[in-house]
């Protein structure tokens, strides 16, 4: 199916809205043994958080950060190397599971705002577009129409050729994209890494991509 798409915006954030709720401040406070977080003000509930988390060696916060979001996905010993790897500025998209980006860019940015800059600076992309026909949409349509525009040296170009091309399954389309909402008719908006997608990568803001669908032989054949 051939897609027609218009970018309209493409933002460069170092933090996401709603990234951290009060409720996961509260949480979070009280494994960092900070008292009666939970009879805080809301209103100062995020300067707490910084002034807990200074309390600790960086990488004993990140460690304790790490356990309270991702204890589910990641054992003790990824943890403690990821503790120390963040602060060492070698977590990079390719270092950890697609899936855990998002969450880790979210941390990182939470310790680099209460320890001044000691923790690496990630950045985050925001994509808003309108796409049409507004069929079939979804992350992984997304992802093949935008690589019409992206230049040649982008990672998820250079990363999944086949996939783009249709040629493979590309599941790891639900995880490279953080998040796909409708503004409403035909608009969009997309959030992910700036590792996946940059500002500076896009070359159109408005062109027509035919997108290739990937069909597994072995369906076909059941």
């Amino acid at each position: 199916m051939t897609y027609h798409i218009i970018i309209n915006s493409v933002q460069t954030v170092d933090e996401l809205k709603g990234a951290w709720t009060d409720k996961a401040i509260i949480e979070l406070l009280d494994k960092l043994d900070f008292p009666n977080a939970s009879d805080s003000n809301p209103e100062e509930l995020r300067d707490l958080l910084f002034m807990a988390i200074s309390d600790f060696e960086p990488e004993e916060a990140a460690a304790i950060i790490l356990q309270y979001k991702l204890s589910d996905t990641l054992n003790e010993n990824q943890i403690e190397q990821m503790s120390h790897d963040m602060l060492l500025d070698k977590i990079s998209e390719e270092y950890a599971d697609i899936s855990l980006h998002h969450e880790l860019f979210n941390i990182n940015q939470l310790l680099y705002k209460a320890y001044n800059g000691t923790f690496p600076n990630a950045k985050a992309t925001i994509i808003t577009f309108e796409i049409s026909p507004n069929k079939n949409i979804s992350k992984e349509v997304v992802l093949k129409v935008l690589n019409k525009s992206l230049a040649g040296n982008n990672v998820i170009k250079r990363l999944f050729a086949n996939q783009l091309a249709g040629k493979e399954n590309f599941d790891e389309a639900d995880d490279i994209i953080w998040d796909l909402t409708s503004n409403g008719g035909t608009g969009y908006t997309l959030t992910t890494s700036e590792y996946w997608m940059s500002k500076d990568e896009f070359n159109d803001a408005e062109f027509d991509a035919e997108v290739v669908e990937f069909e597994d032989d072995d369906e076909d054949k059941c």
